[in-house]
């Protein structure tokens, strides 16, 4: 029996439910769960509290906060600014864990993800929406923002290694070496296990980022351990594993195998495998194909702008807006 399986997810989440779907309860992980009916929006903490339970997740330890609204893929400016009222107010919380309560707080907002492909654009159009103050508060002064309270805003799209032969991590390193900013805040497009999650879910970590780990690209962390500062990892899921998606085309199939008088036999034997057994079944069936193929909605253009427009609303909401957000 296959012990453990890989879906490709960057999400806590789903790592989560993925072990509650096997009936197995991890010692050291934390679920909370609020839901906000004026938003419609299911705010999931996931809490790795021990080094056992981050093994279990392969997740580190840390808070994992997963904002899903179904309808942030609708082109509602009035809805999307309420979303980025929420965000604002779980970034500070994440902020404020980290005991980074300053009036001259320095940030610096990091849009990882190669901007010529589409659903890995995200984090450079985070960048191209955001204000940055930096260089006018270094210049002229806070007042010169016209707030009593103006936070250093610093931001940088560092590319991939294809197009600079470099780490995002050496990048990142070196700026924060010279800048030294007080927080870095790491800004990526995630994968996802379910398809319904794409662009409609965004996942805020304590722990920083891992950009590419969700399609097997893995690249050097940016966290507080490589970097020195406390790093704030935000991410959206925008693509879906292929094998992802037949294994639910699968499990219809099971579900309808039962209800048919004539091919319920086959439906009880297909059952009987795990999850791992019928995933690992999918892939070796695509396979070579479509095994490292990832899928993305046909939208998926408009759909990166105006999610990258709310999280960059958001940080603009927090850090250069006096407006009151939560």
């Amino acid at each position: 029996m296959v012990e453990r399986y890989s879906v490709r997810t960057d999400l806590a989440l789903e790592e989560k439910e993925r072990f509650e779907s096997d009936n197995v309860e991890i010692q050291g992980v934390v679920l909370e769960e609020e839901y906000d009916e004026i938003c419609e929006m299911r705010v999931t903490r996931v809490e790795v509290e021990t080094e056992n339970g981050a093994k279990a997740m392969g997740k580190p330890v840390g808070v994992y906060l997963t904002l899903e609204a179904p309808n942030m893929a609708v082109p509602d400016e009035d809805y999307h600014r309420e979303i980025s009222r929420k965000l604002a107010g779980y970034i500070e919380e994440l902020i404020e864990r980290k005991r980074l309560q300053k009036e001259d707080l320095s940030v610096l907002v990091v849009g990882l993800g190669n901007r010529q492909v589409t659903p890995d654009a995200l984090g450079s159009y985070v960048v191209d929406n955001l204000c940055v103050t930096r260089h006018i508060v270094r210049e002229y002064g806070k007042y010169a923002m016209g707030m009593e309270q103006a936070k250093l805003v610093s931001a940088i799209v560092p590319g991939v290694m294809g197009q600079t032969g470099m780490e995002s991590l050496e990048i990142v390193k070196g700026i924060v070496g010279e800048t030294k900013p007080d927080l870095v805040i790491a800004v990526d497009a995630l994968a996802a296990r379910n398809s319904r999650r794409l662009n409609r879910t965004i996942q805020i970590a304590d722990t920083g980022i891992h950009p590419g780990s969700g399609v097997g690209n893995h690249r050097n962390g940016i966290t507080e351990e490589t970097v020195g500062i406390p790093v704030i990892g935000v991410g959206v899921p925008t693509v879906v594993d292929a094998a992802t998606i037949v294994n639910d085309t699968m499990e219809n199939l099971i579900d309808a195998l039962e209800s048919s008088k004539m091919l319920n036999g086959v439906g009880e034997v297909l059952k009987t495998y795990s999850n791992a057994e019928k995933y690992e079944l999918v892939k070796e069936l695509i396979s070579p194909h479509l095994n490292g193929m990832f899928v993305t909605p046909k939208d998926e253009d408009e759909m990166v702008k105006q999610i990258s427009y709310t999280i960059s609303e958001s940080l603009n909401l927090l850090f250069t807006n006096e407006e009151e957000y939560v």
